[in-house]
């Protein structure tokens, strides 16, 4: 009994010993790719040009008002 048991552990502490070894190369492969992808493909830097405003409000204000209603009438019902 004693034989299975030590073949047992010696077992699960290689299973473990792989999976703790491709999770460390897996950490270490994204590093380097996530760098030479920053290297390579740098972000663009953002422009402030400020994106339009809608100017119809009535519409909006209409959607308020009826999103508010039914979640009103969802919640007295339920």
């Amino acid at each position: 009994m004693t034989e299975l048991m030590s073949s047992g552990i010696e077992l699960m502490f290689a299973g473990m010993g792989i999976v703790f070894l491709f999770l460390t190369m897996l950490v270490i492969v994204i590093n380097v790719m996530s760098k030479l992808i920053q290297r390579y493909f740098p972000e663009e830097p953002v422009s402030n040009i400020s994106i339009p405003v809608a100017q119809n409000t009535a519409t909006d204000t209409n959607y308020i008002a009826a999103i508010t209603a039914a979640i009103h009438q969802y919640r007295s019902t339920h």
